[in-house]
């Protein structure tokens, strides 16, 4: 598997994870705004030290990293906020999957901005692996995956603002750091995040047995994952690199399996299987791709 394809890849896995703790606390009554500015404070924490600790060619005095990093940002506080609204109300697995209506946003504008062209290979993984999540979440079934409304548009929403973090940091990448970016991106996230939030859950999160929980939530769900993604993402053409991330799906419904005792009917398994082996397909054949304008 291509090295910069792998780092993508265990990061939607840290990130399948951080949606079924992110539902454990939600579940335990905390709010989901306030879930969100945790997983962007405590990741604004772990990339800061990284810059701390490489500042050289940070680009932090030019203005076009600042201004794609905040949109980045923006797309970073939609997602979080969005994600966690849908499972709010719907379940972990069912908003991973309409998160991952991004890669239809990413093609479309890679395409039109030339950034990329489209091939059998990607054109074809597209609905190969959309298939796979509407098996493996059931989403045709609104019986059983528990849907609103809310939740389906929250879930929508939440791939669209993961879009714009994929092109905003694209945009940022040639005029600064990674960690800079992040820096930026997590910065201006938790400060739209804390707005929505309940005060008084905020305070409260820094004394509540849950900690543990938060803190895992903002490490795997933001700090550890985003470096591993961008580290990534600069090497991988970005429609790639967001259907590689469409394993977050399989790794919520493990959650959901292992943790909080579901079950996975044969459709399920037969999706999981589909997004394993598109998936790996891409992992291998993706080395042979050409790097979009230094993403």
């Amino acid at each position: 598997m291509n090295a910069r394809v792998a780092f993508v890849v265990l990061a939607a896995l840290f990130w399948g994870l951080s949606g079924g703790i992110g539902g454990v606390l939600m579940a335990a009554g905390w709010d989901a705004f306030v879930v969100s500015f945790y997983r962007c404070a405590i990741g604004l924490v772990f990339v800061l030290v990284w810059l701390v600790l490489r500042p050289r060619r940070s680009g932090l005095a030019n203005r076009r990293l600042w201004l794609w990093s905040a949109i980045a940002g923006v797309g970073v506080a939609g997602n979080f906020a969005f994600y966690f609204v849908s499972i709010a109300h719907g379940t972990v697995a069912v908003a991973a999957t309409l998160m991952y209506c991004a890669p239809v946003y990413v093609y479309l504008v890679s395409f039109a901005l030339k950034l990329e062209r489209p091939t059998a290979l990607k054109l074809g993984a597209i609905p190969v692996v959309m298939l796979g999540v509407v098996l493996l979440t059931r989403i045709y079934d609104t019986g059983a995956s528990g849907l609103t409304p809310l939740g389906v548009g929250a879930g929508l929403l939440a791939g669209l603002s993961y879009a714009v973090f994929i092109f905003g940091f694209s945009y940022a990448a040639p005029h600064g750091s990674p960690q800079a970016i992040l820096s930026i991106a997590f910065a201006v996230a938790a400060v739209i995040l804390i707005l929505p939030s309940d005060g008084d859950q905020a305070a409260a999160v820094l004394r509540t047995p849950d900690w543990p929980l938060f803190a895992g939530l903002g490490l795997l769900g933001a700090g550890l994952s985003f470096v591993l993604y961008v580290v990534g993402l600069r090497h991988t053409p970005p429609a790639v690199a967001s259907i590689v991330a469409m394993v977050e799906p399989v790794t919520a419904a493990l959650f959901g399996v292992v943790v909080l005792h579901e079950l996975l009917v044969g459709s399920q398994v037969a999706g999981m299987a589909l997004i394993l082996v598109t998936v790996t397909a891409l992992s291998v054949l993706s080395r042979a791709a050409r790097p979009a304008s230094r993403v």
